[in-house]
């Protein structure tokens, strides 16, 4: 049976964690809790950037050391899986020992000529990590961050990225490394066919602050912040290390990367090359979301307008905040964020529509002494949920389950059971019941990779012999 590998990719700790990341954690999650479900081996990673010079800036503002500002935001990310339920087998900061073996390790299994140095002028953007040229400016402003990036000249290690331009569209073109959706994977060729050029993979020691890992044999340099991140997706699994590394990095395992529409360029074309050039598998598949908005502004801490998801959770909790991040926010394109509408789908959707449904029918259970329901089998998946979960399409696959919700919800209504109790017909009220439990337990069975309490509480609800009346799932607030 195929195994699968899950990751986001892994953010910057300079400052706390908003809730454009929660959004990418919780679409991992689901990926990851999906395959479970369906009884696949499964693991699956996140974590955090710490070599990042941005974190060496952050650090000097506040007054303290890297190290000491590392230690504290990586602790807030680690805090949040834990607050949304974020079922991560591994969560790996690149600051651990063996991050930085594995990081020097492929280092030194790039192929023969592929890494040189020379002197270089660029462009570079600190908010991006990264250099940008001319053409990705707008108005003389990174897109992204909107300032200007800072003229940068120094002597670098680089890596021959143009070599692998042709095996990299092919890749891509060819979906052996598939890039979802379809409009990103364009994207991504119409990238590499402007022609892909040689790109920097190291800085040096005096302009990033001593901060980074140190390219082998040479400590005047540190290793580019991006490809030193990238390598986490081995690292966490002990590449450089143990020597069962490759148990979830080989041609049996489907190697999911899931990660935002601002960092493609990393994850479908220089990891793939980089890994190529050291005679490593290739990811799978790399699912790109859009970026959460507020008012039609990218949320961003860099841009200070972050919304802390630890306050939404204390809102609507985990659960709430999952189902909405999940189901009215857009699988792949850019989505505004209100904490009005938030509570609006809370109380709607949530409280009215699905924590009534299982309030209503388990206190019918109780008036129709129905006794027991039996769970032992798994349901069937609602129509188009597996196909919508293989492309990713998170709200829609939510979509299917609601549809569900809905109509068992019309059913009762129409059916009227209290009064058919009151008439004293408890066979024809609970023949009627085992249908509408059928569904509840379906509706709970499918929608663990989603919101797993919640869930877990429907499951509960319904295999309690005898059924008893529900607490409320979701309060309204």
């Amino acid at each position: 049976m195929k195994k699968y590998y899950v990751t986001t990719s892994i953010p910057y700790v300079n400052a706390s964690p908003h809730v454009g990341f929660a959004l990418e954690l919780v679409q991992a999650d689901v990926v990851a809790r999906y395959h479970r479900l369906l009884g696949q081996e499964t693991r699956f990673q996140t974590g955090t950037d710490e070599n990042a010079f941005k974190n060496v800036m952050a650090a000097r503002e506040q007054g303290v050391t890297t190290q000491e500002l590392v230690d504290r935001n990586s602790e807030l990310f680690r805090n949040l899986n834990v607050a949304l339920g974020i079922s991560a087998d591994e969560f790996l900061r690149t600051t651990e020992t063996r991050h930085t073996r594995a990081v020097q390790v492929l280092w030194g299994r790039l192929s023969s000529g592929d890494i040189y140095r020379m002197p270089y002028t660029g462009l570079y953007c600190t908010g991006c990590e990264d250099f940008l040229m001319e053409r990705n400016l707008v108005d003389g402003s990174c897109i992204e961050h909107a300032s200007p990036p800072i003229q940068v000249q120094e002597e670098n290690y680089f890596f021959r990225l143009s070599a692998y331009q042709e095996q990299i569209e092919r890749l891509i073109a060819d979906d052996r490394v598939r890039v979802v959706p379809e409009a990103r994977k364009n994207e991504v060729l119409s990238f590499i066919r402007q022609g892909l050029r040689d790109i920097s993979v190291s800085r040096t020691q005096a302009r990033s602050g001593g901060w980074g890992i140190p390219v082998p044999a040479d400590p005047s340099q540190v290793i580019y912040v991006w490809i030193d991140a990238l390598i986490n997706y081995i690292s966490g699994l002990g590449f450089g290390t143990t020597d069962d590394w490759n148990r979830y990095w080989d041609e049996q395992t489907e190697k999911i990367h899931v990660i935002g529409k601002n960092v493609w360029k990393f994850h479908a074309i220089y990891w793939p090359a980089l890994l190529l050039s050291a005679k490593l598998p290739l990811p799978d598949a790399i699912v790109v979301h859009g970026f959460l908005t507020e008012n039609g502004r990218k949320i961003s801490k860099s841009l200070g307008n972050s919304i802390d998801p630890f306050a939404c959770i204390e809102q609507v909790g985990a659960d709430g905040v999952r189902y909405y991040l999940l189901r009215s926010v857009s699988s792949f394109t850019d989505s505004d964020f209100s904490s009005q509408r938030l509570l609006r789908a809370y109380n709607t959707e949530l409280a009215n529509d699905l924590g009534n449904l299982v309030s209503r029918l388990t206190t019918l259970c109780v008036k129709a002494g129905y006794g027991r329901f039996d769970t032992q089998y798994a349901p069937q998946a609602p129509a188009g949920y597996h196909e919508a979960l293989k492309s990713y399409e998170f709200d829609r696959a939510l979509d299917t389950i609601w549809q569900i919700v809905d109509e068992v919800n019309r059913n009762i209504q129409q059916a009227e059971p209290w009064k058919v109790l009151k008439e004293g017909r408890m066979e024809e009220t609970r023949r009627q019941i085992t249908k509408w439990l059928e569904e509840l337990h379906r509706i709970g069975h499918w929608l663990q990779p989603f919101m797993p309490q919640a869930a877990g509480k429907i499951l509960a609800a319904v295999s309690s012999a005898p059924i008893v009346e529900s607490r409320p799932i979701f309060p309204r607030i």
